[in-house]
């Protein structure tokens, strides 16, 4: 695939699917036609940009060299559904939902850390899960220097992350909780995209529990860095937890290595890393936090310590815009890729 200008598609207009667009627009992707579908036609405004979008028909896709797959806001289903009838019409598929992650004919990218396996792809590729993402940015350098074996992670997610509807639910509890105290949140809306009120709290709860307790999206961390790295022996377990946060996924995340690794040695490692800013300035109080990350590309890394009774032992927090390089950016990112 290597053209002067491509014809790409965008389907889904959620909070991902919109970021999609903003990134192609702001990273300059050589576009020659850009259609945006959904299951019904409308206009929308992105940052006073009108996009006109298209109900979603298999006939849709044809001439598109590559469609983007927002997977968010009812339109997760659409790659199922229309993913093979794009190929057929000669596209490249990248999706951002959870259809074809582990499936071993679609490579699952991210570009930092495995880019080469872009080469691989049979028509689909896939994008991996948020918190998946920004993890693997920061540690794989580390992996490629001294092996990692274990890895603990603790998620504090976004709202953002489960949609639209999450980032209406917690602003419409807030304003409620502003108005008449924490009872006054039980009359808000019977729908709620949260199993639990976001606002003024936390919960341990991502995605559906399945097998030993665990939710989905732990295992999630868990298959699809296995994946990714190309390092399935990995020992890893997670804890995915909601937060009130609009935007930006924070991560706490203790690595045991291969080989031993002061914190400076780590922090030289990901000073040059690709997609990596360090950030780790105690004495001044600065380290990542998400309302710094977001609207930005790339994954923050700081308060790296050493385990006070291991020597093979680090500690390292991540945050990293869970729309953008969790979702959007590294879904361009892999177009990026595949039309060099």
């Amino acid at each position: 695939m290597k053209k002067s200008k491509y014809n790409v598609a965008v389907i889904g207009v959620g909070v991902v699917g919109v970021e999609m667009l903003r990134v192609l627009k702001q990273r300059q992707f050589p576009i020659n036609t850009l259609k945006v579908f959904a299951r019904s036609a409308r206009d929308i405004n992105v940052d006073g940009q009108i996009y006109s979008v298209e109900p979603i028909t298999p006939d849709g896709f044809n001439g598109i060299d590559i469609a983007l797959f927002a997977g968010t806001e009812g339109e997760k289903g659409a790659a199922v559904t229309y993913a093979a009838e794009a190929v057929k019409r000669g596209a490249v598929v990248i999706d951002n939902g959870n259809d074809f992650r582990m499936d071993k004919n679609v490579p699952l990218v991210v570009p930092e850390v495995n880019g080469q396996d872009v080469k691989k792809h049979k028509g689909i590729i896939a994008n991996p899960n948020c918190s998946t993402i920004q993890m693997v940015v920061a540690l794989n350098p580390i992996h490629k220097k001294v092996g990692i074996k274990k890895i603990v992670v603790t998620t504090l997610q976004a709202s953002s992350g489960a949609g639209k509807a999450a980032v209406e639910q917690l602003k419409e509890e807030v304003n409620l909780i502003a108005q008449g105290g924490f009872d006054n949140v039980h009359v808000s809306a019977q729908t709620k995209a949260m199993p639990q009120q976001l606002a003024y709290n936390c919960f341990p709860h991502i995605g559906s529990f399945v097998d030993g307790d665990y939710t989905n999206e732990e295992w999630k961390l868990v298959n699809e860095t296995h994946k990714i790295m190309h390092a399935p022996k990995i020992k890893i377990s997670a804890t995915t937890v909601r937060i009130p946060v609009r935007t930006g996924h924070s991560e706490s995340v203790y690595i045991e290595t291969v080989k031993p690794i002061t914190p400076e040695q780590a922090k030289k490692i990901l000073s040059k890393a690709p997609g990596v800013v360090l950030i780790d300035d105690v004495k001044n109080n600065l380290y990542p936090m998400p309302k710094d990350a977001e609207g930005r590309d790339e994954t923050f890394v700081g308060r790296i310590r050493q385990d006070a009774f291991n020597k093979k032992g680090l500690w390292l927090w991540v945050v990293a815009d869970n729309l953008r390089k969790g979702a959007a950016t590294n879904a361009v990112q892999i177009a990026e890729v595949l039309i060099k």
